[in-house]
């Protein structure tokens, strides 16, 4: 069951919250839009074929849709809520020109940028602090991705081990395990990934815990000893250097920023 709620409208983009509730290992029937859209995952994950291509999407893995794609889903790990920007053809252009990452890397950067784009949306001010913002996002995300030619034996490689670490799988401990789990060597997993993702394996696990560690502080977590344990970190200062080694802030700025975020789209 799919459910969208509208956030933010303007002429040339639109802004909504989605919500699937399903859970299906089954690929859904051929899905076609006429726009570019950016879909960024909030909670939860699932799978996306575009072009014949799958790839594993998270809340560190978005995509970007081309108008005229034909798209097919799967939900084999439960439901998911996502962030969904519809861009006009017009308005991309002038952003990205014809590019449209095979990839789209969610780092700390743009993280921050949906965050704030979300904010923004609370506020009437759709022709200039929602649209700074869109734009800033969308430039965020097409710049900073890697170009990596889409091979599908390295994409479904990849999306595997994504998705073991995304669900906390025993394997997803190491990386030898890791590999053995797939039943390949652990030089080839970590060089196909860090080849197509732009980014380690360890890397990636980390930006993983560091945006569950952000979820959790915007949400209104204060005991940050807690929440080290219950992310796996060895103690509050290892959670505090991880997250600033990725979002460039402690937790303590973060939750100030985020709350000033807030208190600006209020007033």
């Amino acid at each position: 069951m799919l459910s969208s709620q509208t956030l933010a409208v303007h002429r040339d983009f639109g802004v909504y919250a989605v919500q699937c509730r399903d859970d299906h290992r089954g690929w859904s029937a051929d899905d076609v839009h006429d726009d570019y859209r950016i879909v960024l995952v909030r909670r939860g994950r699932f799978r996306r074929q575009a072009d014949g291509v799958s790839a594993y999407v998270d809340p560190t893995l978005g995509y970007v849709g081309a108008p005229g794609q034909e798209e097919r889903f799967s939900h084999p790990s439960g439901g998911d809520t996502c962030t969904a920007i519809r861009v006009d053809r017009r308005l991309w252009s002038s952003i990205a020109g014809a590019a449209v990452p095979d990839v789209l890397r969610v780092d700390a950067a743009l993280d921050l940028a949906h965050r704030r784009l979300l904010l923004s949306a609370r506020e009437p001010d759709v022709d200039f602090a929602v649209t700074e913002r869109l734009v800033d996002l969308a430039t965020s995300a097409v710049g900073r991705q890697p170009r990596i030619a889409p091979s599908r034996t390295d994409a479904a490689l990849v999306a595997m081990a994504c998705e073991a670490i995304g669900a906390d799988h025993p394997a997803a401990a190491g990386l030898i395990p890791l590999a053995d789990l797939f039943g390949v060597s652990p030089y080839r997993l970590s060089r196909v990934f860090s080849a197509r993702m732009g980014s380690s394996l360890t890397r990636y696990r980390n930006r993983m815990r560091a945006g569950r560690a952000v979820d959790a502080i915007e949400a209104g977590e204060v005991h940050l000893g807690t929440l080290a344990r219950q992310l796996g970190f060895a103690d509050q200062a290892h959670l505090t250097r991880t997250v600033k080694q990725h979002y460039g802030h402690t937790p303590t700025a973060l939750r100030e920023l985020l709350a000033r975020e807030e208190h600006i789209g209020a007033n």
